[in-house]
């Protein structure tokens, strides 16, 4: 049996639900509160491509290094050398990158993880940890072990053959080797447990493999998928302690309902939000934030924390004239109402006429200009917890 799905996995069919998966869950009896509608974008003319946001402040306090970790939205080109078909290293992705280069970053330029060590001035991009050649300054300052299509279930990343939450710690772990061998001990221990870790992933978990492929959805009720999720990230937080991470942080959750994709393939022919996507993106968020905090008492001189994405996300959406953008619902590349990877490409798909103007990239992902302003409100407003100590 085959079939055709506007979504990043494919199509898969199980006789029988693979061994083990029945069991990996518990129920949880109350799947909680129906979703509440999602409020519709207030009406006004656009005034056009708002003023570039200026440099975030600076901070007396540096971070040598940054590490990042999940799936495509920090994913700075890894997926370029695997064998998977979640790729971004062809035009026009990259378009507006430095030089014009795809670099497989899912973006039209860049993405969080290169704004992040750029306004903390750690250096202007982040490279991907397994680009070859990488220099010794590119790998004592940072490296992106994230991964387009990953996610905190491990079922999600085997869908598509991206790299599983546990293989990127395991590339961490090595990494911190190779440090060791370059600084010493000492050094290498000052350097990751100063440097700044940041993880982004569920989007996959929810979109692709829960509400996507409908396997998980048929086996759990959405509670007791998303305390599963939350219950894996915070394993993946300790595990990152425990390996030496001091600094770690956590971002939620966007309204993924609101994607281009997701407004196509469920929002009905007037194309609204997704509202279980939006509820289940929110009742994750608040697990993850409930278990993060609990855990963050029991671990000494260690800074870890959750970050709202959520609101700001959707205050975007919600008021796109304040942000100068004129499209919210759709993509840049070809009609933005489905193409993503393979299906965004020069040779099949048109490009919009003003891309700053759009707030999404592809229909999954969104434009350089919104990472950026995204970016900014992380930096300036969420950073704080990390220079008290």
């Amino acid at each position: 049996m085959s079939c055709f799905k506007l979504t990043w996995s494919s199509c898969i069919v199980f006789a029988n639900p693979p061994t083990g998966i029945t069991h990996r869950l518990q129920r949880v009896p109350n799947p909680g509160p129906a979703p509440a509608p999602t409020p519709k974008p207030k009406p006004g003319p656009s005034p056009g491509p708002a003023p570039e946001p200026a440099p975030p402040r600076a901070h007396n306090m540096t971070f040598p290094a940054i590490f990042a970790f999940g799936d495509s939205i920090l994913d700075t080109g890894n997926n370029d050398y695997i064998l998977t078909l979640i790729k971004a290293d062809f035009l026009p992705y990259g378009m507006n990158f430095p030089d014009g280069v795809p670099t497989g970053r899912f973006c039209n330029g860049k993405i969080p993880s290169d704004f992040i060590a750029d306004y903390l001035g750690v250096k202007p991009i982040v490279p991907a940890y397994l680009r070859p050649g990488l220099t010794k300054e590119d790998l004592l300052t940072g490296v992106s072990f994230a991964s387009g299509g990953s996610g905190f279930d491990p079922l999600t990343p085997i869908v598509v053959s991206a790299i599983p939450m546990s293989k990127q710690l395991a590339y961490f772990q090595e990494y911190i080797e190779k440090v060791k061998g370059f600084v010493g001990k000492e050094k290498a221990e000052h350097i990751i447990s100063q440097g700044l870790a940041i993880v982004v992933a569920g989007s996959d978990d929810l979109a692709n493999t829960y509400y996507g492929e409908h396997l998980e959805e048929f086996l759990y009720d959405i509670d007791s998928y998303t305390t599963f999720m939350a219950n894996s990230a915070t394993s993946f937080a300790m595990q990152l302690y425990e390996s030496g991470a001091r600094k770690i942080g956590f971002i939620g959750i966007s309204p993924i309902g609101c994607i281009p994709i997701q407004r196509t393939s469920r929002g009905g022919l007037r194309r609204k939000c997704a509202k279980e996507l939006n509820f289940a993106a929110q009742l994750f968020n608040s697990k993850l934030s409930t278990s993060l905090n609990a855990l963050a008492k029991t671990l000494q001189n260690t800074t870890l924390v959750y970050i709202d994405i959520y609101a700001a996300f959707d205050d975007m959406i919600q008021n796109p004239q304040k942000y100068g953008f004129d499209e919210i619902d759709r993509g840049c590349c070809g009609t933005g109402l489905f193409e993503l990877g393979p299906l965004c490409n020069k040779f099949t798909s048109l490009l919009c006429k003003n891309v700053s103007s759009y707030m999404f990239w592809d229909s999954y992902h969104p434009t350089e200009r919104a990472y950026k302003i995204l970016s900014q409100k992380f930096v300036e407003n969420d950073m704080g917890a990390f220079y008290e100590r």
